[in-house]
């Protein structure tokens, strides 16, 4: 196997839970402590079950980045941004770039501290769960445009 194919197949193996995980947590887990708690124990419900997948969500987004950029590289891809019937190479690094933000960046330096001392975790616990769908929503419609470009239905 050479070192493209295997970048493939990591990128992938990447993708898949990390992008399963956010469709686990706004489909399911975040509903579920909606329904099970009162609006301000939420985001306090959400943050106990959080550290137990947030550093799986490092890794994979890790693992997807390095994948990814290897693949690039290594393929010359890089004048595909060049070209907007490229959109989903855009889309996948943009979306690569803003939880690669969030999860080592906005999280751990002022996140999770804005989160403790919230003033109205109702409302934070609202916001988190619609930037959450916005994220998904996002996510879907690049792994579209990617499968989609990456088999030559589009681009």
């Amino acid at each position: 196997m050479d070192d493209l194919t295997l970048a493939r197949v990591l990128h992938v193996v990447a993708v898949v839970p990390w992008i399963g995980g956010v469709a686990f947590v706004t489909t399911v887990l975040m509903p579920a402590i909606r329904r099970s708690n009162p609006p301000e124990t939420r985001l306090a419900a959400f943050h106990r079950f959080e550290s137990g997948f947030a550093w799986q969500a490092r890794l994979w987004v890790a693992l997807a980045g390095l994948s990814g950029f290897w693949m690039i590289d290594r393929a010359n891809l890089w004048p595909r941004f060049a070209d907007a019937h490229f959109w989903w190479m855009h889309a996948m690094v943009l979306l690569w770039g803003i939880f690669a933000f969030m999860l080592y960046l906005a999280e751990p330096l002022f996140l999770h501290r804005r989160m403790e001392r919230s003033q109205d975790p109702a409302r934070d616990f609202d916001r988190m769960e619609r930037m959450h769908r916005i994220l998904l929503g996002g996510a879907l419609v690049t792994l579209l445009g990617a499968m989609a470009g990456a088999h030559g239905l589009i681009g």
